[in-house]
């Protein structure tokens, strides 16, 4: 385990802001969808990373075919955070996306306000688990579709009807080791979140 430098600098002292609202939201997907990646890429502060060099063990289960150079996992979570505007403080876990972990990422997603699934659209099917876990726990979320060059790009509509997506789930295209292109992802799903909150009663 290894705390990782960041290229981003936190807020000044790398606090949160006072009356900042903290919102817990979790980044899940198949193995090497680009979860880890996404977290570093929008946290202010240097995000905590569990991955391991994988082992002749796991490469057993963790089928590497297609996925490059991939020769790491995420054992735990992943963990940072980001101050999305002065009023929300969003801390973002990165949920391990072998099947053997689908326990302990229902425990984590406890709490949370919403998720992001990450989906390879070389592999589309792969994110049905996770969009699962995310419904099972009746939590809303937005379906980002990771960048990679050798990728077919499919259509937004056929990808929403293989993936049974609803018309408000938001579906959005992120490069996640931008962090600009990233945030987009927090932001459509901060403003989903917005979106199904009701208005206070007078």
């Amino acid at each position: 385990m290894d705390c990782a430098s960041s290229e981003h600098p936190p807020p000044a002292g790398g606090y949160v802001p006072a009356g900042a609202e903290a919102v817990k939201i979790v980044v899940v997907g198949p193995f090497a969808v680009g979860k880890t990646t996404l977290v570093g890429a929008v946290s202010d502060i240097a995000p905590l990373r569990t991955e391991e060099r994988m082992t002749s063990a796991g490469a057993r289960v963790d089928v590497l075919e297609r996925l490059g150079e991939k020769d790491t996992t995420t054992v735990a979570m992943d963990f940072g955070r980001t101050a999305l505007a002065e009023d929300i403080v969003l801390y973002i876990f990165g949920a391990p996306g072998q099947p053997r972990f689908a326990h302990m990422v229902r425990t984590l997603l406890e709490g949370a306000l919403g998720g992001i699934v990450m989906l390879d659209e070389r592999r589309v099917h792969e994110s049905f688990d996770a969009i699962d876990l995310m419904e099972t726990a009746g939590l809303p979320y937005t379906v980002a579709v990771n960048h990679f060059p050798d990728a077919p790009a499919h259509r937004e509509a056929e990808l929403r009807d293989a993936l049974s997506l609803t018309p408000t789930t938001p579906l959005v295209r992120v490069d996640a080791r931008e962090r600009t292109s990233a945030t987009r992802a927090l932001i459509a799903l901060v403003t989903h979140l917005l979106s199904r909150t009701p208005e206070p009663t007078p």
